[in-house]
């Protein structure tokens, strides 16, 4: 993944997810591609051939806004994915005979202010991560969750290939689905950071699943939702996840969980920080 045909590849990754039947056409016979073939979403996106062939390879790169509406509504696209791929074709736009100069990394720093902030959280987990998702603070409640939510541990790299984040994630395989999902609305267009290229060559070397699901190119900004966790101290615990941007950052998300008031997922939580405060 270097960045110099992304939107070829998203075009090709979302066609190959899009079932035949889906967008009324017949399955049968012999198909040698999986999904939906070249000339099915030419014809149907109103385009010719050779010209979603050209967008496909990469000879073309500056698609009208009325050709991204009718692929996003083929490859049946939703708003984030569709703002995704405008995105990936905007950047090859901007490139065009451009030279790309990138900005040598800044050294990342939390807010003294947010790190206040979630310091004084004793009944919240609470961390803050880059775009790439590498911790960069966590409050002790946070660190009490996983051996993980630690700074300086790539939490997505922990996901896939520490057994015992495994192990800690009940819900494992939604996890990870909505890890990569998220991560590709995070980076944009911007896949050829050489951070993330290095992040996605070594979990795609040594991670299976995540090299399928990153084939996939799905895009799903986070939503709040609820993760299902096996703590060896406390045992099964339901908590609401958010996520946050931190304006003023270079994208930083501040994560933070919860339990619902009076559950028993709130008691082992209250557990949880009687334990840790006692060590």
């Amino acid at each position: 993944m270097d960045g110099t045909n992304a939107l070829g590849e998203f075009l090709r990754a979302r066609r190959e997810l899009v079932r035949p039947e889906d967008v009324g056409i017949s399955a049968g016979g012999l198909r040698r591609v999986p999904g939906l073939r070249r000339e099915e979403v030419a014809t149907l996106a109103g385009i010719s051939s050779d010209y979603y062939l050209r967008l496909e390879q990469g000879r073309d790169r500056n698609p009208s806004v009325q050709v991204l509406d009718a692929l996003a509504a083929v490859l049946r696209l939703d708003a984030d994915a569709t703002a995704h791929m405008i995105g990936l074709a905007r950047l090859h736009e901007e490139r065009r005979g451009t030279p790309r100069r990138r900005r040598a990394p800044k050294q990342e720093q939390v807010p003294p202010s947010v790190r206040r902030l979630i310091d004084g959280w004793t009944t919240n987990p609470a961390f803050v991560h880059n775009k790439l998702t590498d911790i960069l603070a966590v409050n002790t409640l946070g660190a009490a969750l996983s051996p993980n939510h630690a700074p300086g541990v790539n939490l997505l790299r922990a996901v896939f290939l520490d057994p015992a984040e495994r192990e800690l994630r009940r819900d494992w395989e939604r996890a990870t689905e909505d890890a990569v999902a998220s991560l590709r609305a995070r980076v944009g267009p911007d896949v050829d950071d050489p951070r993330l290229v290095e992040l996605v060559g070594d979990l795609s070397l040594r991670s299976d699943r995540f090299r399928r699901l990153w084939a996939r190119h799905d895009v799903q900004p986070h939503k709040a939702h609820v993760i299902r966790l096996r703590h060896p101290l406390v045992g099964d615990i339901d908590l609401q996840s958010d996520k946050l941007t931190i304006n003023g950052t270079d994208g930083f998300i501040l994560a933070v969980f919860h339990a619902e008031p009076g559950s028993r997922s709130a008691e082992l939580l209250g557990l949880l920080g009687s334990l840790t405060a006692s060590d």
